[in-house]
């Protein structure tokens, strides 16, 4: 994938000049909504979550606004393309097959291990009927497993499809699963799969200073100890 080659004293300079050029600029974050605790529509009616508050916080290391936009997952990459916002910042894990199309800011969280829910749990997850959230990297992971796949276009549909016996089992990011094992009967199966690269902002290619920002300011927040405590206190990844 893309990576920014650059050292970190011209990393540096690199964000304080585009910071110098863009204090005070607005920056349209876009998001899903949907994926508690990452991301989700609060009883206020406002986006909150793990990614609401890394977001803030990093628009005010960089000196930007943040305004916040939702968009469903399966058109998100197509309308950052298009110009409807200026990054993606939704629970997207760095993939190769992505970056061909955007770039990524380093990752924010590592890799979060993708679970299993079902109602049985000695389920054989090799012979089942598995449900995700299509355009992710657990459904490209069954895909090439070669395994039985249900795509739907959101989280909420993919637990549903388990409950009503559509599918057997859910795949999805565990932090994400744990916000509803032990309702309706779902549990968690013990087995868990290593997928994706860890999770980024992504950007439109043309945007290297304001990828250069937000590096920067994420960057901070990991020399700092804040990212961590921001990754602890929603329960969304292992730590750095």
């Amino acid at each position: 994938m893309k990576k920014l080659i650059l050292g970190t004293a011209a990393l540096a300079l690199t964000a304080g000049l585009a910071m110098a050029g863009s204090h005070g600029k607005t920056v349209r974050m876009g998001t899903e909504g949907a994926y508690a605790p990452w991301n989700f529509v609060n009883d206020a009616g406002e986006i909150d979550g793990f990614e609401r508050e890394l977001g803030d916080e990093l628009c005010k290391r960089a000196e930007l606004k943040c305004e916040w936009v939702k968009n469903d997952w399966d058109s998100i990459i197509p309308n950052l393309v298009s110009g409807n916002y200026d990054t993606i910042i939704a629970g997207m894990s760095i993939t190769d097959e992505r970056d061909e199309v955007i770039d990524f800011t380093q990752p924010y969280t590592p890799p979060d291990p993708s679970a299993y829910a079902a109602l049985d749990a000695g389920l054989d997850v090799e012979g089942a009927v598995i449900a995700a959230q299509a355009a992710t990297i657990q459904a490209s992971f069954i895909a090439e497993k070669g395994w039985t796949l249900i795509e739907f276009a959101t989280p909420e549909e993919t637990v549903a499809a388990v409950r009503n016996g559509e599918a057997d089992a859910v795949l999805a990011d565990q932090s994400f699963l744990d916000t509803v094992v032990g309702q309706d009967g779902l549990v968690l199966l013990e087995r868990t799969e290593s997928i994706g690269g860890g999770v980024g902002m992504g950007l439109r290619e043309s945007d290297g200073e304001l990828r250069a920002m937000f590096d920067a300011a994420i960057q901070s927040m990991k020399d700092d100890g804040s990212l961590n405590a921001l990754i602890a206190k929603w329960e969304v990844a292992s730590q750095w």
